[in-house]
C-alpha cells in the first residue's frame, strides 16, 4: 500500500495533460491573434451592368487594392475572374439559358422552377473551369457560389431600384451591411461603399469599397458587374481607436470579392441571379476547428441571405407603393 501511494503522490497525470493542452492551447490562441479574422463574405456586393459595347471592358479583378501580397495567388485569383467574365460575357451575347438553371437536364430544371416558385433559392458551388479541370490557387481558397431566387408580382425596374439604392443597403442588408453609401455616380456606373459585419462563432468587419456597372439589355433582363477595389480589416469598430488593419498586415479572411447579377422578367415576376466569386488565404494548420466553418459556410450563407433580403426589399417597397396609391 506504500508504494501504491507512493506512485499516486508522485505521478500527477492531471498536471501532465493539462499542461500538454494548455501548451497547445496558447499556441492555437498566438496563431489565431495572427491571423486575427476576416471574412471571406459573399454579401450583396452588387453588380455591373456594362452597355453592350463596353461587354468586355468590366472593372479588372482588384486582388492587388484588396492586399495581397503574394503574387503567385494574386495572378492566379486574376486568370480564374478572367476566365469567369469570357463564359459570362459569351451567355449574355447569346441571349439564351440566361439562369444556371436553365441548363440543367430537363427533370432537374423543373424541379428548380418549382422550387423558386414556390419560394425557395436554388444554390450551386462551381469548383471547375468550363473545360472541366479543377483550379488550383497557391496559399489560397477560392469560393465559387451562385444562386437564384423569384420575386414574384416584381417588375424588373422594382429590382434595380433596389439593388441600385446603396444609400439603404445597410437597411435593405442588416446586419451583414453595417454601413453602406453612394461615393459616386455617373448614370449606371457606381462607386460604393460598404461595411461588412458577419458573426459565425467569430466577429469580422470589413470596410470595402466596389466599381459597380449596369445594363440594361432588354425591357425583361438586365445584368451587373462588381469588383471590390479595396477592402481593409477593421480593429476596434465603433471604438474612439477604430482603424483598418495595413494591407501588409491584412489577415487574409477576404482578399478579393467580385460579383456577376443577371435579372430576368417572366412568370409574372422577376427571377434574380447572382454569382459571388471570394478570395481567402489557407486556413492554417490547428485553427481548422475555429476558422474552416467561417471560412467554408460563410460564402453561401452570404448569397442565400443576400437574395432572401433583396426579394424582401423588393416586395416591401411594393407594398408600400400600393398602399400609398402611387403608380409603379
Amino acid at each position: 500500500m506504500r508504494r501504491i501511494k507512493h506512485l499516486l503522490r508522485s505521478r500527477p497525470p492531471t498536471r501532465t495533460k493539462a499542461g500538454v493542452f494548455g501548451r497547445h492551447l496558447r499556441r492555437a490562441y498566438q496563431a489565431a491573434r495572427c491571423w486575427s479574422i476576416s471574412l471571406s463574405i459573399s454579401v450583396p456586393v452588387l453588380l455591373i451592368l456594362a452597355q453592350p459595347s463596353d461587354l468586355f471592358s468590366a472593372p479588372q479583378p482588384s486582388v492587388e487594392n484588396a492586399g495581397v501580397g503574394n503574387a503567385k495567388t494574386a495572378q492566379a485569383f486574376a486568370n480564374y475572374v478572367r476566365a469567369i467574365d469570357v463564359r459570362n460575357n459569351s451567355e449574355l451575347q447569346r441571349g439564351v439559358d440566361l439562369l444556371w438553371i436553365d441548363r440543367l437536364p430537363e427533370a432537374a430544371r423543373k424541379r428548380g422552377y418549382t422550387d423558386l416558385a414556390q419560394g425557395g433559392v436554388e444554390l450551386q458551388q462551381r469548383s471547375k473551369l468550363e473545360s472541366g479541370s479543377e483550379f488550383r490557387c497557391p496559399d489560397c481558397m477560392i469560393h465559387h457560389w451562385e444562386g437564384v431566387v423569384f420575386i414574384r408580382g416584381a417588375r424588373l425596374d422594382d429590382v434595380l431600384r433596389v439593388l441600385q439604392d446603396y444609400d439603404h443597403h445597410a437597411e435593405y442588408y442588416a446586419p451583414d451591411v453595417a454601413r453602406s453609401k453612394i461615393e459616386s455616380r455617373e448614370g449606371d456606373h457606381f462607386r460604393i461603399f460598404l461595411r461588412f459585419r458577419r458573426q459565425k462563432v467569430i466577429t469580422v468587419v470589413l470596410n470595402t469599397e466596389h466599381d459597380v456597372v449596369y445594363t440594361r439589355d432588354s425591357a425583361s433582363r438586365a445584368h451587373s458587374r462588381s469588383t471590390a477595389t479595396h477592402i481593409a480589416e477593421v480593429e476596434n469598430p465603433g471604438k474612439p481607436n477604430e482603424r483598418e488593419k495595413p494591407r501588409e498586415s491584412d489577415n487574409g479572411f477576404l482578399w478579393g470579392m467580385e460579383t456577376w447579377w443577371r435579372m430576368e422578367e417572366k412568370d409574372h415576376g422577376v427571377y434574380v441571379q447572382s454569382e459571388v466569386l471570394s478570395l481567402t488565404r489557407n486556413i492554417p494548420v490547428g485553427l481548422s476547428w475555429m476558422v474552416g466553418p467561417f471560412v467554408t459556410a460563410v460564402p453561401k450563407e452570404s448569397l442565400t441571405f443576400t437574395l432572401e433580403a433583396t426579394r424582401k426589399a423588393v416586395l416591401a417597397r411594393l407594398r408600400a407603393t400600393n398602399s400609398s396609391g402611387l403608380v409603379r
